[in-house]
């Protein structure tokens, strides 16, 4: 049988020694405009029509701003 060896120490695997990984500011800033954007042309564009359509059109333009985001920091990289 093998042994198992116990020791009091944590091992090297932990979570302290892992990086957390966080997402560029570009994406945040994408996001972040196109919701604005988004939800602006909707409330100009869409005035005629039922009340949640210009937040549905700001949660559409946040929702794109993340790809358009990435993209964005994989070409030209992070702006800070």
């Amino acid at each position: 049988m093998n042994k198992i060896k116990v020791s009091k120490t944590a091992s090297a695997s932990t979570s302290q020694t892992t990086e957390r990984k966080e997402w560029p500011v570009v994406i945040y800033l994408w996001a972040f405009g196109l919701a604005i954007l988004g939800y602006v042309i909707g409330r100009v564009g869409l005035a005629a029509f039922p009340h949640p359509y210009h937040w549905m059109s700001g949660l559409v333009g946040g929702l794109a701003g993340v790809p358009i985001g990435w993209v964005w920091y994989r070409w030209r990289g992070d702006v800070l």
